[in-house]
């Protein structure tokens, strides 16, 4: 397994690699039960879910705050950074995240109930004291005050259509924080994010490309500018079927 990690450039510590060793075995005993993932053999696990999910760390550093001099609240004296994780899925990438970063706060939610109670399990297993998950529809965590506009990070390895994606993770943002969006490397639906960046307040800050597994990757990285008008994100189902474009 450490091998697969410092082919990428990735130096993890004896701990680290035990939890990734521990997670590997939960993952697949899971995968067996409930066909978490066709990615199956072990090597590929490490490389598809557990290296692609911690690339973001070559590019971003959770522990140095954004850039928090936009902030309309002064400097931000939260004592620890706070990170959440939209539409989560069976853990990635918040999970890995959250076994690097042990001093950073995860939240990690999805709608889906069997997918919640998943990754709990996966959590509890792995002793990650910095992480929540929440059972919540990404439209009702963006109108929830005790949310919205809370986080310094929002990571997303959804594959929504990127402005709909755009509309869900923005308002969850300080002013001043980064959503970092992994996808694949399509240049053409990136030019589709100009209207919704503008509406929702937010610019491109940069774009990260890697290749893993010989399948080209990118990360994006958004900066929050300006707070979200309040009536984003809209109602259930409609930044999924009239997108900001």
């Amino acid at each position: 397994m450490q091998d697969i990690f410092q082919k990428y450039n990735l130096e993890l510590s004896d701990l680290e690699l035990k939890k990734f060793e521990r997670f590997l075995e939960v993952f697949i005993e899971k995968n067996s039960q409930i066909n978490l993932s066709a990615i199956r053999q072990e090597n590929d696990i490490i490389e598809k879910h557990f290296v692609d999910s911690i690339m973001l760390c070559v590019f971003l550093d959770f522990k140095t705050p954004p850039n928090l001099s936009l902030s309309t609240g002064g400097e931000d004296t939260s004592p620890t950074t706070k990170v959440v994780d939209m539409w989560t899925g069976w853990g990635f990438p918040g999970i890995p995240l959250a076994i690097v970063n042990a001093d950073v706060e995860f939240t990690l939610i999805d709608s889906v109930w069997k997918k919640v109670k998943c990754v709990w399990e996966f959590a509890d297993t792995l002793w990650l004291k910095n992480v929540s998950i929440l059972h919540v529809r990404a439209e009702d965590i963006g109108q929830d005050p005790t949310h919205r506009e809370q986080y310094d990070f929002v990571t997303s390895r959804a594959t929504a259509y990127f402005p709909t994606l755009l509309e869900y993770t923005i308002p969850l943002l300080k002013i001043g924080g980064v959503f970092a969006a992994y996808k694949l490397d399509d240049k053409e639906e990136l030019k589709t994010t100009k209207k919704a960046l503008h509406r929702l307040g937010a610019k491109i800050l940069k774009v990260k490309n890697y290749t893993l597994a010989d399948q080209k990757r990118t990360i994006v990285l958004i900066e929050k500018t300006a707070k979200t008008h309040t009536k984003y994100p809209r109602k259930v189902w409609i930044p999924l079927k009239d997108p900001i474009v």
